[in-house]
């Protein structure tokens, strides 16, 4: 049994950094490709981060791009973090994690290519 549990949300202002973590229990013997989404009340869920079961490639969404960091502290991808900085109210949402044991990258956008998720954790960015 694969589990993913977030930390790290909270209340920030404007301009203030967070640093969620992602961590990954359950037996498996392959590094899982790993990838952030967002959902913001009333809105769909959005790509933010990803990175490959290699750990060579990042993604990021358009709208993160230049201000989150994803990385990994092991070769599994057992543990990620996403580093946020310089946020805005719009990134106001609860963050999930996701995992699959793939090893493709063309779908890292893609929420319905992972088989894992984790329950989210609140970020919440006031003006």
């Amino acid at each position: 049994q694969v589990q993913l549990v977030e930390s790290g949300g909270g209340l920030v202002q404007a301009g203030d950094s967070l640093r969620l973590s992602c961590a990954i229990s359950g037996r498996a013997f392959d590094p899982y490709r790993v990838g952030w989404f967002r959902q913001a009340p009333g809105k769909e869920r959005e790509f933010v981060s990803g990175i490959s079961s290699d750990g060579r490639r990042l993604f990021y969404g358009d709208s993160v791009k230049g201000r989150f960091t994803i990385s990994s502290v092991n070769t599994k991808n057992t543990m990620i973090h996403l580093q946020m900085n310089l946020l805005k109210p719009e990134d106001t949402a609860v963050y999930y994690c996701a995992a699959t044991l793939s090893r493709s990258v063309a779908d890292v956008r893609n929420a319905l290519t992972y088989d894992y998720w984790g329950p989210g954790t609140q970020v919440t960015v006031s003006s």
